[in-house]
């Protein structure tokens, strides 16, 4: 009969060291929210219910929770368990995309001379914390493999939420991006491509985080 063994003093040293990491990160995120929004308010124009609107904003609020539980874990188990696991992937995603978003668009913006500010709250949301997310998701130790089946999951919030903003635009004439704004595309073939485009690569990333989660096969062996 063979013998289980723990993890090694490394692994818990390293998997102590993401805890903190994931805690400092957490209250950056905390600290970035904040301070966007406060940016927000010097323009008299910006309803502040549209600040919630966001998806960058509503992902790492979220991104933020998930944080703080995979640090609370890392602490005190030698593995994530399978459902933390598929709520780090749906966030992770879900951070990146916006970040990948954002800067299409801010370098779309500079191709048409038009200038778009990025103050550091901004820079932190959809620039450092998800890079920190994708260093967290390659080198921390402890992770368990997550089912193939899972990655559809991650087309529930998008959809969701697309469906949601598209109704609130049309009642209050506001859109958080200027692809979902029937005023700023051509028609719905336009409206489609840019979402169809979107989605597939939220895809192709979850895709990516699920087969680097079951790289090795770390931890305790289970899918999640």
């Amino acid at each position: 009969m063979r013998r289980r063994t723990g993890p090694s003093s490394g692994q818990s040293r390293a998997r102590t060291a993401f805890g903190v990491a994931r805690v400092v990160v957490a209250i950056v995120g905390i600290v970035a929210l904040v301070g966007d929004y406060q940016y927000i308010l010097g323009f008299s124009s910006f309803s502040k219910a549209n600040y919630f609107a966001y998806f960058t904003n509503q992902s790492n609020a979220a991104g933020v929770v998930v944080m703080c539980l995979g640090a609370w874990l890392s602490f005190r188990r030698p593995v994530d368990p399978g459902w933390l696991m598929t709520a780090r992937m749906l966030t992770a995603t879900f951070t990146i995309i916006s970040g990948i978003v954002f800067g299409l668009i801010v370098s779309q913006a500079g191709d048409y001379n038009y200038r778009i500010v990025v103050p550091w709250s901004s820079q932190l949301l959809h620039f450092w914390i998800p890079s920190y997310v994708i260093i967290d998701w390659i080198f921390a130790p402890g992770r368990t493999p997550i089912a193939w089946k899972k990655i559809w999951l991650v087309l529930i919030y998008p959809l969701v939420w697309g469906g949601f903003t598209m109704v609130r635009g049309a009642i209050v004439g506001w859109y958080p991006y200027f692809f979902l704004d029937p005023g700023q595309v051509s028609g719905p073939l336009e409206f489609s491509a840019y979402s169809g485009a979107i989605l597939l690569v939220i895809m192709g990333l979850a895709a990516g985080l699920i087969a680097l989660s079951r790289r090795g096969r770390q931890g305790a062996g289970r899918k999640g």
